[in-house]
């Protein structure tokens, strides 16, 4: 694959814990866009514009040198920063260390902030409502894998595509189309 494309590296929840954050429910309220099922991952990377092969390579090389995870989402949603509504994630720290090493030379720098893993539920202006925030949720599952996913922007707003993903623990880099 040729050609920047604005990429970062995530980790995808199972169906069974997309179930899970379904139930919490999305009720309409002014100033918040919920995201959607198909959007929920925990980005252990954001590199912008960047060319794909070489990020897949290194997010190949990080994903050989850490052993399988356990994800543990909840016990409850938050707010991150002024404008997320968020469900925070542990046990995903040494992966998301592995990553920022192996690609700290592509795409755009990293941050100096560090890795707070969650799962990104709403964007509310203003703060998520005080009702929304402490919502008892919780989920875990095993990592086996991580993904290079595409941001791509079109008329239907924002979809993400996996490039490659790799298992944990050494393995080669996959396309969703082998």
């Amino acid at each position: 694959m040729t050609g920047a494309a604005r990429l970062f590296v995530a980790v995808w929840p199972p169906p069974e814990v997309i179930e899970v954050l379904e139930g919490l429910g999305r009720p309409d309220r002014p100033g918040v866009r919920w995201t959607r099922p198909e959007h929920w991952h925990v980005t252990l990377r954001f590199l912008g514009p960047a060319e794909a092969d070489p990020v897949v390579a290194a997010v190949s090389a990080a994903a050989s040198a850490v052993r399988p995870a356990v994800a543990v989402a909840g016990p409850a949603t938050r707010a991150l920063g002024r404008g997320v509504l968020s469900l925070p994630v542990a046990g995903l720290e040494a992966l998301a260390s592995e990553v920022l090493t192996t690609t700290s030379g592509l795409g755009a720098p990293p941050g100096s902030r560090p890795f707070h893993g969650h799962l990104t539920l709403a964007r509310c202006k203003g703060g998520p409502p005080k009702d929304l925030v402490g919502r008892a949720c919780s989920a875990r599952w095993r990592v086996e894998d991580v993904a290079v996913v595409r941001s791509v922007t079109g008329g239907a707003g924002v979809a993400y595509e996996t490039v490659a993903s790799a298992a944990l623990g050494g393995s080669t880099p996959t396309s969703p189309t082998d």
